[in-house]
């Protein structure tokens, strides 16, 4: 592996982990939707705060600030994900220490599918 040349010592990748915690965060991430929307605005408006104290003149502020509002919009919902992939490497550790190794990725996708259908009934309520 290229990993092995790069670092002097051995890095163990664990697969069954990083699918469980994948599988857990996107379970959390549409689950809590109005959180993860919440998180992705805050974090927004504060790529927007700290990227207008950058600029000294007005002029030069507004004159990219449609491109630059965009980019920080995208930054920010690339973002948003990483504290549901903390909570959910935390609830599939969890799992792993109650249930075992091999369980993590079946209840990882069984919370991911109740989380998907909890989010189009939430959505389907709202919009009706």
């Amino acid at each position: 592996m290229i990993l092995e040349e790069i670092f002097p010592f051995r890095l163990a990748i664990d697969a069954t982990a990083i699918a469980g915690a994948s599988l857990w965060s996107l379970a959390l991430y549409w689950g809590f939707s109005p959180l993860s929307e919440w998180v992705r605005l805050q974090l927004n408006r504060w790529f927007n705060f700290a990227e207008r104290a950058l600029y000294t003149s007005e002029e030069e502020f507004e004159k990219t600030r449609k491109a630059r509002e965009s980019q920080n919009a995208f930054y920010a919902s690339i973002f948003s994900i990483v504290p549901f992939l903390i909570v959910g490497s935390l609830c599939n550790w969890g799992v792993e220490i109650g249930l075992d190794k091999s369980w993590s990725i079946s209840i990882g996708i069984i919370v991911c599918v109740t989380g998907a259908v909890y989010e189009l009934g939430r959505r389907d309520s709202t919009s009706s």
